[in-house]
């Protein structure tokens, strides 16, 4: 059972800046709460169970799946699941927070379908494509095929933005920074 409170759901294109959003928020002091999502894959580098996400294998997600243990999920990549727990919204709303999602498009139009008018859903898009594909080269995280897959699901992506309550474009960090922070501020306020 879901008891409902208040979410801010933020979602782009790999590269388009909401995590780096995401964390200036979380640091302002506005009584919001990660929502820590669930993924099939293994931890990457520094990532640490729990904190970046909930690293469940694809075998127990499957089975969360099965329980209906998810307010939403998706199958990203082939095999490659992400979604987002009940029992993750319920923790933070229960302790009196907002719950603040930084997810994939398609989590996060489902989010919004499942909180309606309890739900501001912040698309966040690069000021174009070939920014975004300089962006995704400059982290070097990625190889060429990942950027290339990234890229093709990008350009879907961005033909759902106006199915968000806002597009905030990210053109420079630090403006769209202080846009999403007066967004929330305002979100947060209202009965």
């Amino acid at each position: 059972m879901i008891k409902k409170g208040k979410c801010v759901i933020f979602s782009a294109p790999s590269g388009a800046g909401k995590t780096s959003i995401v964390n200036h928020l979380l640091s302002k002091g506005l009584n919001l709460e990660f929502s820590i999502s669930a993924c099939s894959r293994g931890p990457r580098g520094n990532e640490k169970d729990g904190k970046e996400y909930y690293f469940l294998g694809k075998d127990k997600f499957k089975e969360l799946i099965r329980n209906d243990e998810f307010i939403e999920w998706e199958e990203v990549y082939r095999d490659n699941f992400y979604g987002t727990l009940k029992s993750e919204i319920n923790r933070i709303w229960n302790s009196g927070k907002t719950v603040i999602f930084d997810v994939d498009v398609i989590g996060g139009l489902n989010l919004k379908k499942e909180f309606q008018k309890n739900a501001l859903a912040i698309f966040v898009q690069p000021p174009s494509y070939q920014d975004l594909e300089t962006r995704l080269r400059l982290r070097k995280t990625e190889s060429e095929e990942k950027i290339k897959q990234r890229m093709a699901k990008a350009r879907k992506e961005l033909s759902f933005a106006s199915e968000f309550d806002f597009i905030l474009v990210n053109n420079d960090l630090l403006e769209a920074c202080k846009q999403a922070e007066a967004l929330i501020k305002d979100f947060i306020v209202k009965k």
